[in-house]
């Protein structure tokens, strides 16, 4: 990988060669370098990463997706599928890669009587829930309404009420399946339950999902909201958050920021081209109980104030991330702790006084239900460690991306003190030793049934599971 510009630049598939046999399939949706449509196909939502693959192919459905499948196979290309690239910058070279983009399959059904989603690959998290809403249930969906639903689930998922029920993954109740080889496979705990429970976590190493079910849950109001404070309160807020956040009980999950916004239209005036500390979240309790454990925080007096009672479909967009492909990049970790101390070394770094220039710097609470295993759980049943670290740029030039990847790691490097040694990998927008996703008997147990499934390794995620040597 090289940078060139301001993207990660992958190799640059040949425009003759082993892809050239694809041409044609799937009628006409197979692109190659060269051809009008390949640059709008294979360009990733982070803007900062320029894949190159030696096709892309666009399905409209599971029969589809097999006929690529096994034309790549012929070929001796390998496979990987991307809904929309929010995470591709650890696929490394795709010289040999056909890019399968999901984005014409993108069916939800919502099954109320059972509590039940269905989607096909290409579903973004905007498709599915406000479809939720309308049935009054709610789906474990992220902070971003652009993200797609299956790399989002498969990686693991942490949303709004995770600390109360969990990572997205472990809400999966069945897939339909594509392995390696163009076999399709109805995946549920009763049918192939060893890649059942590898999807579950696996990020996509195991197969390739072109269907996806998960639980909904019966409720459609939360107590939720923002608080807003001007940056000079960045030590009182994070000090009081920090110690807040590790007591709270399991209803509430927050995120806590700091953010330097540009002095753009589409950023709302009250935040225009201000530094600001945010606090956002929700409290699945009643108002009164709500109000009780927000109490502290409230104390702090905040200049904007939104939390209330609001329907749950609306809690997709509460973070406010851009919705339209961008260019950035970042650091991450997970901290086991955050002690006042920590918090002085993160606010000497990133906050006030300090010369980032980092976009945003942000800390998401958890520990409840995410720190116990849940039961019947994938390859991920927990996250050990009591808050995520994630540092980000915007990056629309390659001295921007260079200082901005430089600032990002310095912050993850001064509070590695107080690192696990951990990743949550759906966050790692870089490639980072897989394995630290996984306590390690569950990241061997996955490495054995992706030896299985895919021997050759023909199937590419961003975040790759080895079989192990020997």
């Amino acid at each position: 990988m090289t940078t060139t510009d301001s993207t990660t630049t992958m190799t640059t598939g040949s425009p003759a060669g082993p892809a050239e046999s694809l041409r044609g399939l799937i009628g006409g949706f197979v692109h190659l370098p060269g051809d009008a449509p390949y640059d709008e196909f294979r360009t990733a939502w982070n803007l900062a990463v320029d894949q190159r693959p030696a096709a892309v192919a666009v399905p409209a459905g599971t029969d589809e997706v097999v006929a690529v499948v096994r034309a790549a196979a012929a070929a001796g290309l390998r496979i990987a599928p991307q809904g929309t690239g929010h995470n591709a910058g650890p696929l490394g070279s795709l010289d040999d890669v056909v890019l399968l983009r999901t984005s014409r399959m993108r069916e939800v059904t919502v099954d109320p009587v059972r509590g039940r989603a269905r989607v096909q690959a290409g579903a973004l998290w905007d498709d599915v829930v406000p479809e939720a809403g309308r049935h009054c249930v709610t789906v474990l969906h992220g902070s971003s309404p652009d993200v797609g639903v299956v790399g989002y689930s498969l990686g693991g998922g942490i949303g709004w009420y995770a600390r109360a029920l969990g990572l997205q993954t472990n809400s999966i109740t069945a897939a339909e399946v594509v392995t390696a080889d163009g076999t399709v496979l109805q995946v549920d705990a009763d049918r192939h339950p060893e890649l059942f429970w590898a999807l579950r976590g696996g990020g996509g190493n195991v197969g390739i999902v072109t269907e996806l079910e998960f639980r909904t849950y019966p409720f459609d109001t939360a107590y939720a909201g923002m608080l807003v404070w001007d940056w000079a309160h960045a030590e009182q807020v994070l000090g009081r958050w920090a110690e807040w956040a590790v007591r709270a009980p399991d209803e509430v999950t927050t995120a806590f920021r700091i953010m330097q916004l540009p002095p753009l239209p589409d950023i709302p005036e009250p935040f225009r081209g201000r530094q600001l500390v945010i606090i956002d979240g929700a409290v699945l309790a009643d108002d009164e109980r709500a109000a009780g454990l927000l109490a502290p925080l409230r104390e702090l007096a905040p200049e904007l104030d939104t939390f209330g009672r609001v329907p749950t479909d609306t809690l997709s967009r509460l973070h406010m991330d851009p919705e339209e492909p961008t260019p950035e990049v970042s650091s991450t970790s997970i901290l086991g702790s955050l002690p006042p101390e920590g918090v002085a070394v993160l606010l000497g770094v990133a906050g006030p006084g300090s010369s980032s220039s980092l976009f945003m710097v942000e800390l998401r609470q958890i520990g409840g239900a995410l720190a116990r295993p849940a039961p019947g759980a994938g390859a991920v049943p927990c996250l050990d460690g009591q808050f995520v670290l994630l540092a980000g740029a915007l990056a629309p030039t390659p001295e921007m991306a260079a200082q901005g990847l430089a600032e990002a790691d310095a912050v993850t490097a001064a509070l590695s003190p107080w690192a696990n040694g951990r990743h949550y990998l759906n966050f790692a927008e870089d490639a980072v030793d897989a394995a630290t996703g996984y306590r390690p008997e569950d990241w061997r147990r996955l490495q054995a049934i992706r030896a299985v499934v895919d021997p050759d390794g023909r199937i590419v995620a961003n975040h790759r599971v080895r079989p192990a040597a020997g």
